[in-house]
Order: C-alpha cells, then structure tokens, then sequence
C-alpha cells in the first residue's frame, strides 16, 4: 500500500487506526517495540480491551540477555541500549500479564527485521546496517492474494513465534529453595 523511508514517517495515525480496528489478531514483532509506548499512549489499556473482546495479541521480543542483543547494542552504540528498550516493553507488558489472549516471547532470530500484524495489515521494517529502527524503511501492506508478499511475512513472523520462548514462564527453582520449601 505505502511505502515509507523511515519507520518514523509513518503517521503515528495509522498505528492507532492499525491497532484499534484489528478485530482477531495483532502481532507486535519488533526486537524491542519500545516506541510503542512512547507513541501510544495507554496502550496497555487498549490492548487490554481489545484481548478482552476477543482479539489475540502476541509480542515477539528479543532478549534481553543474549548475546545478539549484546552484539547488536555494540553496532548501534546509542546510550539508549537495545537492552534497556527491551527492559522497558517489559515492563510495560507486566501489566497485561494475566491478561487471557495476551502472550509474550523472546525470540532473538528476528533482530534484522519488525513485523506489525493487525489482521490482514501489516507494517514491515527490515533493519539497515548499523541504524536504529526508526531510520528504517517501512512498507505498509495489506493482504490480497494466498502466498503473496503479506503471507510471506506472516509466516515469517509465525515461524519466529513457534521458536519463542515464553517471556512470563516461571523460573526454575534452584536446588537450595527447593530444599528448604520442603
């Protein structure tokens, strides 16, 4: 549909309208999605109502602690780390936690690439060499046809998820606590 040089060219009008009339299903796939909270205010809120109505919600996030975030916060040598962008959707998902319809994962394989699904939309940023996301294009797509560029995209982001692993699973007990609980 469109086309932008930057992400941050992209109205931020259009990620309102994106998420506020997807109806089943909206996938946040981006390596931090930490502008997401800084754009959209109370979105925690929305997202809650829209998961409440039935929509499925998914963010796909890296981790935090691995070692492609490290390297990747070595290239962008921002004082704004990848690390802590991560730390923050953290924290701001924390409270959509036990929200029924709302999941979260880490997933580092999609660090070159955000994929924003809200039911046949999508925004797509493929990341360039050495610059932060919102210096990236962004292609605005909309699904018309089976196995088309939208589908490729989609699977993309589905395939990712599968790997996931699930950012709210407990921690393992260390053997000392289990030891000591008994």
């Amino acid at each position: 549909m469109t086309v932008y040089p930057y992400r941050s060219a992209c109205p931020k009008s259009i990620w309102r309208n994106l998420i506020t009339s997807a109806r089943n299903e909206i996938v946040f796939a981006g390596y931090t999605n930490y502008f997401l909270w800084l754009e959209h205010p109370n979105l925690a809120k929305v997202l809650k109502r829209k998961a409440e109505q039935g929509c499925k919600i998914r963010f796909l996030i890296g981790d935090p602690d691995s070692e492609v975030t490290r390297r990747r916060e070595e290239v962008e040598n921002v004082p704004l780390t990848v690390s802590t962008r991560i730390r923050i959707t953290l924290s701001e998902i924390e409270q959509v936690r036990n929200v029924p319809g709302i999941e979260a994962r880490f997933g580092d394989e999609h660090i070159a690439m955000s994929v924003f699904r809200f039911d046949s939309e999508m925004l797509v940023t493929p990341h360039l060499a050495k610059l932060v996301g919102h210096d990236s294009p962004m292609m605005h797509l909309r699904r018309y046809q089976d196995d088309g560029l939208f589908d490729r995209f989609g699977y993309h982001a589905s395939e990712l998820w599968s790997n996931g692993r699930d950012v709210w699973a407990e921690e393992p007990r260390r053997p000392a606590e289990s030891a000591s609980s008994g």
